[in-house]
């Protein structure tokens, strides 16, 4: 037990006054600053009258205690009839008449709310005792026997104050508190001022941003507005210069010379590339401003591949090295869309495959996947696409370096149209390929056509995984960021699966069970601390740890709801690896699908 610095005895007012100054003397010595001393001054001042005033006599004693933190700590004992309803005091639900015991009134919840630490223990006839305390102003350092033994000696040597000089360090510390709360209020309405100009530039900001989206919006629509136009407008000089190529071509009006030939021959080519691109931009026009009709029939999946066959035989005797294989479909449902449509995408991933396939074979198959989808593929044996191109292959006007593509002429419109149609549809494209061995590009397509709708579909994902890595589900919708965290984990021992909405992933996580969860909480549309609260309260996905990776800066709140980590985006590569490691603990990366 810590050595008591003083003891008071309390039996009159003057005693009160006494205790009040060597409370506020003894914490000048301890080093508190002026508004603590005038706390713990008043506070033992309250405790102290209350003893007197209801016990008619009291203890008063004063000491520092060893903890943590070491705290200024003072104890009031008396012996008077004790409290009825201790609680109800300490919630300040009781103010107590001058027949009520010891210790009660509104002295007692003040002290509470002043000190750091309070304690009471009170009971009919048995008296009261409060014990209060402050943490020391140095946290940590608590006072050798010989700093307070000189503590005790300088006490010793402050002679106690008249009532007089007591009312007038009052008045000052009163004084004191006043212009202190005087500097609190002009500080606080500096700050509102503050918020008020921040507010009305927020609001300028918020106006500027509707502004310019509106903007965009125009600027879109003119956009696709023009191009719908201009394309028409190309069309008919276009067409002409086809045609009068093509009569020349054949000698209509006569023999021309081998240079004349090859001449016209150019025109010729450079007029049906550039009516290549007018068609695609066309299409890719009607889709942004939506004004492609899609026109719903039933037809057989063996029907369109026959159509298909026929439509590209021709292209085939220009080289004999490529085989187009046509895969019989069996057990397949009748198809209920645009049968146009469909034909586009198909004929422009065997476009494509032709291109960049100089031997081998271009195979096109169908398949029933889940939920009623139509799967369609066309495989090739051509050059391959990096792993890091695959993605950019969908956006407009992209087109892969590489020594076919110097030697090929193209727009880089094919792919995104597919891709636009595909979604018109209620589908999705994908691509899988190896570079070398070849690529797969997949349509898939749902059997029944019910309107437009987001797309949820994802590929057949367990077949691709790699049983040696750990699997990390990323709920994320922007492409450059999903982008980081692929190169972020590529040859690391972990694997990306990502989703682009809250159904994707709850529709992923029954056939995956992946190692660690990725978090996005502002999605387009939708935010995830319901998803993550799903997450921990469901007993099968409770053990997954999520990393919670944002723009939101709440990381009480998202470690409240489960998270198991937190970073404010951009992630480094450094950090997440390290934190993946520490999540997963792996030993075995291999995760088992479920």
């Amino acid at each position: 037990m810590e050595p008591v610095i003083l003891t008071l005895k309390v039996r009159c007012e003057q005693d009160v006054v006494l205790a009040r100054q060597r409370a506020r003397q003894l914490a000048q010595l301890l080093g508190f600053a002026l508004q603590d001393q005038t706390r713990i001054a008043t506070a033992v001042s309250e405790i102290a009258r209350n003893a007197f005033q209801y016990a008619g006599t009291g203890k008063v004693e004063f000491q520092v205690r060893d903890g943590s933190p070491a705290s200024f700590v003072t104890t009031v004992q008396d012996q008077g009839p004790g409290i009825v309803d201790v609680q109800a005091i300490l919630e300040g639900r009781f103010a107590s008449p001058a027949s009520v015991g010891a210790g009660a009134g509104l002295g007692i919840s003040g002290t509470q709310r002043l000190m750091d630490q309070f304690q009471i223990e009170s009971a009919p006839g048995q008296g009261t005792t409060v014990r209060f305390g402050k943490a020391l102003p140095q946290p940590g350092t608590y006072p050798s026997r010989q700093q307070l033994a000189r503590i005790t000696e300088a006490l010793a040597r402050c002679a106690p104050e008249s009532p007089l000089e007591e009312i007038q360090r009052q008045n000052r510390e009163l004084l004191h508190t006043l212009e202190e709360l005087q500097r609190q209020q002009t500080e606080l309405a500096q700050l509102n001022r503050e918020l008020e100009d921040t507010n009305r530039g927020v609001v300028a900001l918020y106006a500027e941003l509707d502004d310019r989206a509106d903007y965009l919006q125009r600027a879109s629509e003119l956009k696709s507005h023009f191009l719908s136009n201009m394309s028409h407008e190309f069309r008919t000089p276009l067409n002409a210069i086809l045609s009068l190529s093509q009569l020349l071509l054949e000698r209509s009006d006569g023999e021309l010379t081998s240079e004349q030939e090859k001449q016209v021959t150019f025109v010729s080519q450079s007029a049906q590339s550039l009516s290549d691109l007018v068609n695609d931009l066309l299409d890719l026009a009607k889709v942004e401003a939506g004004k492609i009709t899609i026109r719903p029939s039933e037809f057989e999946v063996a029907d369109l591949f026959s159509v298909l066959r026929g439509m590209l035989r021709p292209l085939l005797s220009q080289n004999a090295a490529i085989n187009l294989i046509f895969e019989e479909p069996s057990d397949l449902p009748a198809l209920y869309t645009d049968e146009s449509r469909v034909s586009q995408i198909l004929r422009n991933f065997i476009s494509n495959a032709l291109k960049f396939t100089e031997q081998g074979e271009i195979r096109i198959s169908a398949t029933l996947g889940p939920d009623q989808m139509i799967v369609f593929a066309v495989a090739d044996t051509g050059i391959g696409i990096e792993p890091e191109d695959q993605r950019r292959i969908f956006e407009e006007f992209t087109q892969i370096e590489s020594p076919v593509q110097a030697k090929l002429k193209g727009t880089g419109l094919g792919l995104p149209l597919s891709r636009r149609l595909a979604e018109l549809l209620g589908g999705t494209v994908w691509v899988k390929s190896e570079l070398g061995v070849g690529s797969s590009f997949f349509a898939a397509i749902p059997s029944h056509y019910a309107g437009l709708a987001e797309v949820y579909y994802r590929p057949e994902i367990l077949q691709s995984l790699d049983e040696g890595r750990a699997t990390v589900l990323i709920v994320e919708d922007n492409r450059e960021t999903l982008f980081l965290y692929e190169k972020y984990l590529q040859g690391s021992d972990f694997q990306i699966i990502a989703a682009a909405t809250l159904k994707e992933a709850r529709a992923l996580l029954p056939r995956l069970r992946p190692a660690v969860v990725i978090l996005d909480i502002l999605l387009q549309g939708e935010n995830s601390w319901g998803f993550m609260s799903e997450l921990k309260e469901n007993e099968a996905t409770r053990g997954i740890p999520v990393l919670v990776a944002t723009l939101v800066d709440n990381q009480a709140k998202a470690l409240s709801l489960g998270a198991d980590a937190f970073c404010i985006k951009p992630v480094e590569r450094t950090w997440l690896l390290e934190k993946l490691q520490q999540l997963t603990q792996i030993q075995n990366p291999a995760q088992d699908p479920v």
